[in-house]
């Protein structure tokens, strides 16, 4: 009992001080983005907001901001469309060759960032997309798609094959029974797809990097404020960056928390 207990605890504080030392560096940020002094060091100054007046008088980070945003709405939406019909094509279908099929579909988050880049920027240098919003959006709908799959495919996997073959047998043809069987019992997982992927766009830098020549996102805006400077504008680009990010995504974890609530059998009364 008291080696069960002791374990207990040591696990607890194991994840408290994991979380404490991913948060710590953010939190620090955070903090330092509404101190008045340029260099964050203790005691702080007084509180500011200076440095976000600054970023958003700034035309390059106004610009920034709003290609993310750009790129990050279009490519979850067609990285959400596209892993829903990966993931249906999964559910539906059996094919030979689905395994690798799905090896393929979830290849691209497995390569180094550096190597997408390199290998996006000659692509796109080809075909004469480098340098501009588009080849952002194509980047990241490649990046994204596969966080939407597994998504979208993990609720289908809850999904009863006989629901689809049922509407089928009460004289819906296919696309009927995709419209009021599928879509609904799938909608929330597509709008959390939606975020997730938005959040997983707007937060990238390594591969927009390579390929957005002078249509930079935010990320590679803070990239360029540290280049030869420290200014304290990075800690208020970062915490923005930061919000919107945890926006989403705690978003797309409330709808799925949600839909998991409604989906579980309720007990039976005493």
């Amino acid at each position: 009992m008291m080696a069960g207990r002791i374990i207990a605890w040591s696990l607890r504080f194991y994840i408290v001080g994991t979380l404490l030392f991913i948060f710590a560096p953010i939190a620090a940020s955070v903090v330092f983005s509404f101190n008045s002094d340029r260099f964050p060091s203790l005691p702080l100054g007084h509180f500011t907001l200076d440095w976000y007046s600054a970023i958003f008088t700034d035309p390059l980070v106004l610009d920034g901001f709003a290609n993310s945003l750009l790129v990050g709405f279009g490519a979850s939406v067609i990285a959400t469309l596209l892993g829903f019909g990966a993931a249906y094509t999964d559910y539906r279908f059996s094919f030979f060759g689905k395994k690798l099929y799905l090896a393929l579909a979830f290849l691209p988050p497995t390569i180094p960032v550096v190597i997408l880049g390199l290998a996006m920027l000659a692509y796109l240098s080809r075909i004469g997309l480098s340098g501009s919003v588009w080849a952002i959006l194509l980047a990241h709908v490649v990046m994204c798609a596969p966080f939407a799959m597994a998504i979208i495919r993990l609720r289908f996997s809850q999904m009863d094959p006989s629901l689809e073959a049922a509407a089928w047998n009460l004289g819906a043809d296919q696309w009927a029974a995709l419209r009021t069987v599928i879509l609904p019992f799938t909608l929330p997982s597509i709008l959390a797809a939606l975020f997730v992927t938005m959040a997983v766009s707007f937060d990238e830098f390594a591969v927009a990097w390579f390929v957005s020549g002078l249509q930079e996102t935010l990320p590679v805006r803070v990239l360029g404020f540290l280049q030869g400077q420290v200014s304290p504008r990075i800690n208020a680009i970062g915490t923005v960056v930061f919000g919107t990010t945890i926006t989403l995504v705690a978003m797309a974890q409330l709808l799925l928390m949600r839909r998991q609530a409604r989906s579980a059998p309720a007990e039976p009364a005493n």
